[in-house]
């Protein structure tokens, strides 16, 4: 069906910035958004910063002003760039990629990438 890769994770240092790329390909038929979302250890998986293939965004009050999400359609791309990384900010980050047909939703995954913010 639908696969998603991300790449650019990594380790980095307080204050530092990091871009996560997220590749759709497969079946991507009727897109209508990519995003990103995180989950830190013991914690839930939550919503960091989503797109639709228009243009609208959103981002979790936590980033906003640090990170910006942007997307080449023609790519089918999706990325996140990440400035002003704080320690808060470890996490695996996941991609993930919303199709939609009537009132059916598809959710589709990339297998996550691990960011590590320390000193």
């Amino acid at each position: 069906q639908m696969q998603l890769v991300e790449s650019g994770g990594g380790l980095v240092q307080p204050g530092g910035s990091l871009r996560l790329s997220c590749a759709a390909s497969g079946s991507i038929f009727r897109l209508y958004a990519m995003g990103w979302y995180r989950q830190a250890p013991g914690k839930q998986r939550d919503l960091v910063a989503r797109i639709t293939t228009r243009g609208s965004t959103n981002y979790a009050d936590s980033v906003k002003g640090r990170f910006t999400i942007s997307r080449d359609n023609a790519k089918n791309t999706v990325y996140l760039q990440m400035n002003s990384l704080k320690p808060e900010d470890t996490a695996v980050y996941y991609c993930n990629a919303v199709r939609m047909r009537g009132t059916e939703e598809y959710d589709y995954w990339g297998q996550g990438t691990q960011v590590t913010v320390s000193s």
